[in-house]
């Protein structure tokens, strides 16, 4: 009867500890899809700032049309992303691309000092810090999620369920080298 009632109760520690366990998981993998959701946000006010922005440099820099178009190209190629990866991509092209925008506002002085352009290009800085904070948050994330699916026991219940590691939103290796200062 006493080894009864132990084998019952052991049986009951490990049901609720497989509980448990498929529940944290579930819980990470939500919070995986939270933080993405919240890059997402980001990588949207940033696609709608563009437009604006181009039109006020167009407005002044008429001729520079294949930097217009680039930027055309790099927004749409992150508005149609639908994986982690593609996103994280595009996302490095748009980046870039913007960055000739910008070297192209450099070459007018009356752009430059335009208070739609400067708010434009302030506005679109505070996205681009907040595109950091939520990348950094989802790795952060994304770094927990795969970790519990990854180690044992953790990782027999998640197996068994078909739970899967999730991407990490990358930086492209261009941006990884050290830039080059010269005075």
């Amino acid at each position: 009867m006493i080894i009864e009632i132990i084998i019952l109760i052991v049986v009951i520690l490990l049901v609720i500890y497989a509980v448990s366990l498929y529940n944290s998981l579930i819980t990470l993998r939500n919070r995986v899809k939270n933080a993405w959701s919240q890059i997402d946000v980001q990588l949207k006010r940033r696609t709608d700032l563009i437009p604006n922005l181009v039109e006020t440099v167009k407005g002044y820099a008429t001729h520079e049309r294949g930097v217009f178009e680039n930027v055309a190209k790099a927004r749409s190629g992150l508005m149609n992303a639908t994986t982690v990866k593609e996103t994280a991509e595009a996302n490095n092209v748009l980046t870039d691309t913007l960055k000739s925008l910008f070297a192209v506002a450099e070459n007018y002085p009356d752009l430059k000092a335009s208070e739609n352009f400067r708010e434009l290009q302030n506005t679109l800085s505070e996205t681009e810090d907040k595109i950091a904070y939520s990348r950094q948050f989802y790795n952060d994330t994304v770094l927990m999620y795969n970790n519990k699916v990854q180690m044992f026991p953790s990782n027999l219940m998640a197996n068994t369920f078909h739970f899967s590691e999730a991407e990490f939103f990358e930086v492209a290796e261009t941006e990884k080298a050290v830039p080059k200062v010269k005075f």
